[in-house]
């Protein structure tokens, strides 16, 4: 088998040609060639090479091209050419390794270096000239959907603990029918070891996870085994997720990793939320939005336009659009599938009116500079939005008058 480089730009750009030729030997590897085989896009290029790091520092300096020292210890480098950034690791062995860490060797035989790879489709390489280098049962595994360690599992998993979580992810991504017994076994057996990692390292696996086309099968096998609950104690709404994924494909969305968290979990239960924005150690960002999707009030289907202006403008458009996601993905499936759509909609083409008077229009009007200015200009929004942003500021500016003289009187 063969991968045609015409029909794949990123192996013919000048940037990529410029890094194989400076490299001389060296082949992509890993998820370039396994997408490339599958017709599905390429995000990230690494490149394996039979050389030491250090002269593959060298190659690439001679020929101009920047290369930042990411990881020399372990054998990788970081080319950048034009705006790509291109991974390139020594071919290397396990001479020692802990489950989180490994000492390596460097090596120039490419069927050791497929030997420490994590699954069989992983170790796949190809060269410039898209010739496949297959040392395990790679290509026939990816055709056949069957995610597999490289020789024994135990001894894969025994290296990186976080493979037990990346053969769940793969399986997701790329697995048809059931998951290798083998592999399962030896995850299940594993799974104490995974409170070994950092968060962060958990973290990335299972966000990738959540953004299979349908990770609920995955996740079921793992809270079955007792994988889940190691890291993500508590009940979780597996239907609910499911259904948020028939949704996304429905609607043709983008597969949401944090949305689809917060579908696992329980509306309404902040301390639940915020246990595991701590345990996956999410960014502040990321942590906000999980815990404001699961708390508030909830979205109806039936929710009245006019209340759904007021809902936008007090929560923002985002929020918004998770919590009708979130109230879609839990009703009974078929309930309410124009309404949500139809909220969706409102909230894609809503632009926030703009309020028309401010803290300077409220001490104009009499009060004094303190916290009375900001309690009476919400008083006055409060009214203004009430009526659903209909009033123009001289309007505005009447109710302020009035609300002045009702505290004052």
């Amino acid at each position: 088998m063969k991968i045609d480089p015409a029909q794949h730009g990123w192996m013919t750009a000048p940037e990529t040609l410029a890094v194989m030729s400076a490299l001389g030997d060296a082949r992509f590897v890993g998820g370039a060639v396994r997408n490339a085989l599958l017709g599905v896009s390429v995000m990230d290029i690494d490149i394996a090479v039979p050389m030491p790091p250090t002269e593959s520092l060298a190659r690439l300096k001679s020929r101009g091209i920047n290369v930042v020292e990411t990881g020399l210890d372990h054998g990788t480098v970081t080319a950048i050419a034009g705006t790509h950034a291109f991974e390139i690791t020594s071919l290397r062995r396990d001479v020692e390794t802990d489950g989180r860490h490994a000492t390596v060797a460097f090596t120039d035989d490419w069927a050791e270096d497929a030997a420490r790879r994590d699954f069989t489709i992983n170790a796949m390489y190809a060269s410039a000239n898209g010739e496949i280098f297959d040392y395990a049962t790679g290509v026939e595994d990816l055709i056949a959907g069957k995610v597999r360690f490289m020789g024994d599992a135990k001894t894969r998993i025994a290296e990186d603990y976080l493979r037990v979580l990346r053969l769940f992810r793969f399986h997701a991504w790329y697995g048809k029918g059931e998951i290798d017994a083998e592999g399962l076994r030896a995850a299940a057996e594993a799974k104490d070891k995974l409170k070994t990692l950092s968060a962060e390292r958990v973290q990335k696996e299972l966000l990738r996870l959540l953004e299979a086309g349908n990770p609920a099968p995955v996740l079921r096998v793992m809270a079955a085994t007792g994988i889940l609950t190691e890291l993500l104690p508590g009940a979780l709404s597996l239907p609910r997720l499911e259904r948020l994924t028939e949704i996304d494909a429905d609607n043709l969305s983008a597969r949401d990793a944090i949305l689809r968290l917060a579908a696992l979990l329980p509306d309404g239960d902040n301390d639940a939320a915020h246990a595991i924005a701590d345990a996956l150690k999410l960014s502040n960002a990321d942590r906000t939005r999980l815990e404001q999707a699961l708390s508030g009030e909830k979205i109806p289907a039936q929710l009245a336009a006019r209340d759904a202006r007021r809902l936008l403008y007090r929560i923002g458009v985002a929020r918004f659009c998770d919590k009708v996601l979130l109230q879609w993905a839990g009703a009974p499936k078929g309930a309410g599938v124009l309404q949500f759509r139809m909220l969706l909609e409102m909230a894609d083409s809503w632009q926030r009116p703009r309020f028309p008077l401010s803290g300077r229009d409220v001490m104009q009007a009499g009060v004094a500079e303190g916290p009375d200015v900001g309690r009476v200009l919400a008083k006055v929004e409060d009214w203004w939005v009430g009526g659903d942003f209909a009033a123009d500021e001289g309007a505005c500016r009447d109710q302020l008058k009035a609300v002045i003289e009702k505290d004052q009187a």
